[in-house]
């Protein structure tokens, strides 16, 4: 048994794990700066192709320990699969999918695909033709692909099984020995599981070939101290969700604000400096004499805000830190404990804010079951909460500055008593301008903002704790649509007028209305109702939603990610011509989206403007459905052989 130890000075970097340069220049382009203990001793063990077994809890940085090294074996001139990665949950196999085309951001002709159950098979199918040089799924999916023959191992070179204690919990273990069967016996295997019960040793022991076994021991406490929350991203851009945590946040004296990337932090840094804040930048790139010098500045309270990456900060001990903040969420647990470890230092309390995006819930529960403590959600403060203590604050500093012994105002007050002599003046409406001039960069009174979507981001259910549970139930799907209906609504009232709207992904992607749909309503938090038609067009889509969304609102949907692209929303132009696109049957539908009935939320057509004749006149032959009310059916194809049954039988 090997067991790991915090990564040595010996083994620093990626560098020296023998990963390629182009993988290398990719960790370098994200932010990975150094290995972290699952990556440095997994790495260069199956670069050498040597089979493993290890015991890690996920966020510990697996993904990228086995992503790495197939990534650096593949032969990308050909399409057949040559690496398969089971895992228990299709969550986490869009996940890990999403990390391959990550990592793989260098490499030319790469394809990942991700197969799971609940999503079409003739997408599938059709994906699995064209080729992949990695697929990620869950076992009962890939038992499907395998017997149909539309899966064929017989070129894989890797295969991975990912939390292997999940699958036994699931009941899978005997899908995944029916797959290791199917498969070559010259792959290589490595399985990974947060525990080794006696059921995985002995798979491991009849599938892999004296597999090197690696055990790591993560840090799993905080100091007690510290109050960690987290706040879902959603509904406002993440700059604007920081600066108002600023500003209504009690007891704040100096803040270290977290994120992944170098560049991250200068441009974090220019935004803050830009809307009055004192802050700073700390990462890898600065010289030891900079580093020191915002270090101290930050000491002396010349500066109030730090933005760092996570090697950065390391060793940082300054006391009058009060708040540690996760702009970005880390990349494992590990670096979690140290981020939020620069504060509550020397005895004091410190708080640790996490931003959390939708897809980033997994990670979020991995640090709970790390750290051994709840992670309480929070609200963002309303405008009446920021602009109430920035009023409290302006007033309790104009009454320091008058009582200061030493401040002396003589000269000032000749000044004003001219400017009111001169002007005919009242004492209280020059005084009324100068705090307005004061105000400018950090106004008192903060306007309404249709673009920011505050009331959907400040919104937080009443259940507080039962709700988080339940929605981070494992695959809980049906209740996180519920949970998101009853806590984020979009700014938008029943009835109102609808627009239409480009997004990015197509029929040539395998999109169905149905992905488009959940898409819209679980991220980006926009009811079904307030969902209207749908068209499928090759190589995108229009979807109709309220019209004038606010552009912060507009900005979270382009990011959301469908078929592996994101959506990229954006309302339709008038000049925009659909003709020489018409819309296409959907080849993953169920009978439920037709060539010229477009989809709705609702699962109901909306009202055709063509008399049935005319649409029957149009289509191809066996392509005619009627709608779901009976009343408005066209007549049938031999309707005498086919006549109607049940509730609507004539007579």
């Amino acid at each position: 048994m090997t067991e790991a130890s915090p990564p040595s000075a010996a083994m620093a970097s990626f560098g020296q794990l023998g990963l390629p340069a182009n993988l290398l220049a990719m960790l370098a382009e994200v932010g990975y700066e150094t290995p972290s203990p699952i990556q440095a001793m997994c790495i260069p063990r199956l670069l050498s192709g040597r089979d493993l077994l290890g015991e890690a809890q996920t966020g510990t940085g697996k993904t990228a320990a086995f992503a790495l090294p197939i990534l650096a074996r593949l032969d990308l001139a050909s399409t057949r699969p040559q690496a398969l990665v089971l895992t228990p949950t299709r969550e986490l196999a869009i996940q890990v999918s999403e990390a391959f085309t990550k990592y793989a951001h260098h490499l030319q002709n790469f394809h990942v695909l991700p197969i799971y159950g609940g999503q079409s098979m003739v997408v599938q199918l059709r994906q699995l033709a064209r080729g992949a040089q990695v697929i990620v799924g869950t076992p009962g999916r890939i038992m499907d692909h395998l017997k149909r023959g539309s899966l064929k191992l017989d070129a894989l070179t890797t295969l991975v099984l990912d939390e292997g204690d999940e699958m036994l919990r699931m009941g899978f273990i005997e899908d995944v020995e029916w797959i290791l069967e199917h498969t070559p016996s010259t792959r290589q295997t490595a399985l990974f599981s947060a525990t080794i019960p006696p059921v995985i040793r002995s798979v491991a022991q009849r599938h892999l070939r004296e597999p090197e076994e690696v055990r790591i021991r993560t840090a799993t406490t905080t100091v007690e101290k510290i109050r960690q929350r987290y706040w879902l991203v959603r509904g406002v851009d993440k700059l604007d969700a920081l600066t108002r945590i600023l500003d209504a946040e009690e007891k704040l004296d100096a803040v270290i604000v977290f994120v992944r990337t170098k560049i991250g932090t200068e441009e974090l840094a220019d935004k803050l400096a830009a809307r009055g804040y004192a802050a700073a930048a700390l990462n890898g790139d600065m010289t030891q004499g900079l580093r020191e010098r915002v270090i101290e500045q930050l000491k002396n309270g010349s500066l109030d805000i730090v933005i760092a990456t996570d090697v950065a900060a390391r060793g940082i001990d300054v006391p009058r830190v009060s708040h540690v903040i996760n702009y970005d969420i880390p990349y494992d647990t590990e670096a979690y404990v140290h981020r939020i470890g620069r504060t509550g230092r020397a005895g004091r309390e410190g708080v640790a804010i996490l931003f959390v995006a939708p897809r980033e819930r997994r990670m979020l529960k991995s640090i709970e079951h790390a750290t051994r403590q709840p992670i309480e959600p929070i609200a963002l403060p309303s405008r009446e909460d920021v602009s109430s203590l920035r009023i409290s604050q302006f007033k309790q500093k104009v009454l320091d500055t008058l009582a200061d012994p030493d401040m002396e105002l003589g000269f000032f007050m000749n000044v004003v008593e001219e400017i009111v002599e001169e002007n005919d003046l009242s004492s209280r409406e020059l005084a009324a301008a100068l705090a307005y001039l004061v105000q400018v960069g950090r106004p008192l009174q903060i306007e309404e903002d249709e673009g920011r979507g505050w009331e959907q981001a400040t919104a937080l259910h009443p259940r507080g704790k039962a709700l988080r549970e339940e929605i981070f139930t494992t695959g809980a799907a049906r209740s996180t649509r519920k949970i998101a209906r009853e806590t984020i609504t979009a700014k938008v009232p029943a009835g109102g007028k609808m627009q239409r709207y480009r997004i990015a992904v197509g029929r040539d992607n395998g999109v169905t209305p149905k992905e488009i749909v959940g898409a819209i309503a679980n991220e980006g938090g926009i009811e079904g109702r307030f969902i209207g038609q749908i068209d499928l067009f090759d190589e995108f889509s229009t979807v109709e939603l309220p019209a004038q969304l606010p552009a912060s609102l507009l900005s979270a949907l382009a990011r959301i990610m469908v078929c592996n692209r994101p959506l990229n929303v954006r309302p339709l132009g008038d000049n925009e011509a659909l003709s020489a696109h018409r819309p296409r049957r959907a080849a993953n539908t169920t009978g439920s989206f037709h060539d010229d009935k477009p989809y709705k939320a609702d699962k109901f057509y909306k009202a055709s403007t063509k008399p049935w004749e005319k649409q029957l006149q149009e289509k191809r032959p066996g392509r005619e459905r009627a709608t779901r009310d009976a009343g408005s059916r066209p007549p049938r194809k031999n309707a005498e052989r086919r006549p109607f049954k049940g509730k609507n039988r004539p007579g």
